[in-house]
């Protein structure tokens, strides 16, 4: 009997020392769990940091990094505005410039207001003119799903240094890392474009008129997303014309969301049909 009692007790002591042995290992991982753990958190949040900071793409959404790069498009350009072409009906915003916008007023030499927007459309319009068709290099997606690229003339002149060089975009930092302050400066000493007078950068200007239409968000070759369908109830399927369209509001998301949209301002000021805006 002692003996069994003896054989038990050394039994269950056994069990709580491998017991006590397996919660020691348990515990020896946490440090190392802890560790792995921070360092994956920390991996994570450095990767949002630079997405969100990059001075290169700032603008960039994480679902876009993933999205494949689509080939060289190459055609006859229409105008869209001073920084934004179109071709084959997709939407190509020009690489490392900024515009002024089409309703955007700056000052001349006078100090007398004038649509240095519709001006700066005009001026690429007319570059265009004289040597066609224009190829573009894809670059990214910005965060309005818009293709943005470094477009070139069939004489190999770059669309983006040309409107810069003459005063009628501004280099923008943000995204060219100065690629065009050369040319900014010759524009600027030269007094020529918007440095003739006093304008507003374009980027400043948006962010005060932030209340207007939103910036247009087609998808590759001009297709709206269907969470904006959805959200509307608009369609850029069938094509329609002024007489066509009851409201301000239908009017405009034509002209921002659809590859035809831009016919309906006829005069480029960047209002719409404006029997009914």
């Amino acid at each position: 009997m002692d003996k069994s009692r003896h054989y038990n007790r050394l039994d269950q002591f056994r069990k709580r020392t491998a017991a006590k042995r397996r919660r020691a290992r348990r515990w020896a991982l946490v440090p190392q769990r802890l560790i792995f753990v921070s360092v994956a958190a920390a991996g994570v949040l450095a990767f949002l940091s630079a997405i969100q900071q990059s001075d290169r793409q700032p603008e960039t959404s994480l679902s876009n990094l993933t999205r494949p790069s689509p080939p060289s498009i190459t055609g006859i350009a229409s105008i869209v505005d001073g920084d934004t072409i179109e071709i084959h009906g997709q939407r190509i915003r020009l690489n490392g410039i900024d515009a002024p916008e089409s309703k955007q007023y700056c000052n001349d030499a006078k100090g007398l207001d004038y649509p240095c927007g519709r001006r700066s459309a005009e001026a690429l319009d007319a570059f265009l003119a004289t040597s066609r068709p224009v190829s573009c290099r894809f670059v990214s997606w910005d965060r309005y799903d818009r293709f943005v690229g470094e477009c070139l003339r069939s004489d190999g002149a770059n669309l983006s240094a040309w409107m810069v060089e003459h005063g009628q975009a501004l280099d923008w930092p943000r995204y060219s890392h100065g690629a065009y302050a050369q040319q900014q400066s010759k524009a600027e000493a030269m007094k020529i474009g918007i440095w003739a007078g006093k304008f507003q950068a374009p980027w400043e200007w948006r962010a005060e008129h932030a209340d207007g239409p939103a910036p247009s968000s087609p998808t590759t070759q001009g297709f709206v997303s269907r969470r904006l369908l959805a959200q509307t109830g608009y369609s850029c399927q069938p094509r329609r014309t002024c007489s066509q369209i009851s409201s301000c509001d239908e009017a405009n998301w034509y002209l921002a969301n659809c590859s035809w949209g831009g016919k309906l301002d006829r005069d480029k000021d960047g209002i719409p049909c404006e029997t009914v805006c």
